[in-house]
């Protein structure tokens, strides 16, 4: 059995830090309630999600942006295929980032938001909720950085207006006639520092184990499931573990609905270099740490991999 820790965030993190820290280490994923998400706030954002992706599909198109890698607008069914897979994933998705303002020395990294006229409240409502994801996900790495020994403000200024993401997932009905293999989201892992996803409930959502085993993950209704992205393990030099996942495909009734979710990928900021802390190297290990290397240059070339740039 996979202990995935499920905790609440309004607790004081000296209590919570080391019991997420452990399911981080050992499983790369854990459970947080009382989240400070508003519910209608999500419910909201639940709502323009489905309208958008109810337009027709020249209208979604519309909004498709070549060249930015996905970062912006929508990405239609059947483009993004995980890192090796063989096949694309069955699913649609619309990104928002963060805005910068005229001048900003990152603005560079981070193209400007698109906005789907055809959706009223769409604009103000994701970008409420992405600024409340980024709280979220601040509270989580305080608790991350005080398991590590670290003050608890360590991340504070490596994410400072990070080049977080946040997607409106929508994988249809399964059709007669799918792709041979091909499953709502591959096996993979996040690229980024921590990832904070919402809808989770339905099941579908696996994470594979030490031990080689798909496990189902266990979300009550409303609670975020969090996990480790590519990123933070690479500064954490193992320590923390980027799992790999997978969303399956349903069986009977649930196969004929549509699932949504809402993933927040937290990151740092462009410039950032991701190395490892000195207290996650172990100098008898076998194989040396990973090399320095830019957020930016590390999200560019995984991004390549999975068929997005």
């Amino acid at each position: 059995m996979t202990d995935i820790a499920s905790v609440s965030l309004a607790q004081p993190l000296e209590t919570i830090a080391d019991e997420l820290g452990r399911s981080f280490g050992e499983n790369g994923f854990a459970v947080v309630r009382d989240h400070g998400i508003p519910q209608d706030l999500i419910d909201r954002a639940e709502a323009a999600s489905k309208a958008f992706f109810a337009l027709p599909d020249a209208v979604k198109r519309a909004y498709k942006i070549d060249g930015g890698g996905g970062a912006r607008g929508y990405t239609p069914f059947g483009t993004e295929k995980a890192k090796d897979a063989g096949v694309f994933d069955l699913k649609e998705f619309w990104h928002v980032g963060r805005d910068l303002p005229e001048g900003h020395a990152l603005r560079e990294f981070m193209a400007p938001n698109v906005w789907p006229a055809e959706v009223e409240d769409f604009r103000e409502t994701m970008t409420a909720l992405f600024a409340a994801f980024e709280v979220a996900g601040g509270r989580v790495l305080e608790a991350i950085a005080l398991h590590l020994g670290r003050p608890r403000d360590f991340f504070a200024a490596s994410v400072a207006d990070g080049n977080s993401v946040m997607r409106l997932l929508h994988y249809p009905p399964l059709e007669e006639g799918a792709p041979e293999g091909a499953i709502r989201a591959a096996g993979h892992e996040d690229i980024n520092t921590i990832t904070l996803l919402l809808g989770a409930e339905e099941a579908g959502l696996e994470l594979l184990t030490r031990a080689g085993e798909w496990h189902a993950v266990d979300v009550p209704p409303g609670a975020l499931v969090i996990n480790v992205g590519d990123m933070l393990q690479r500064q954490t030099n193992g320590r923390l573990r980027s799992t790999t996942h997978r969303v399956v495909n349903p069986r009977g009734d649930a196969a004929r609905r549509a699932r949504y979710s809402m993933p927040f990928f937290l990151h740092f900021r462009p410039d950032f270099m991701i190395e490892p802390l000195p207290e996650c190297i172990d100098a008898g290990a076998a194989n040396p740490p990973p090399a320095p290397i830019s957020a930016h240059d590390y999200l560019m070339q995984r991004l390549r991999e999975i068929n997005l740039v």
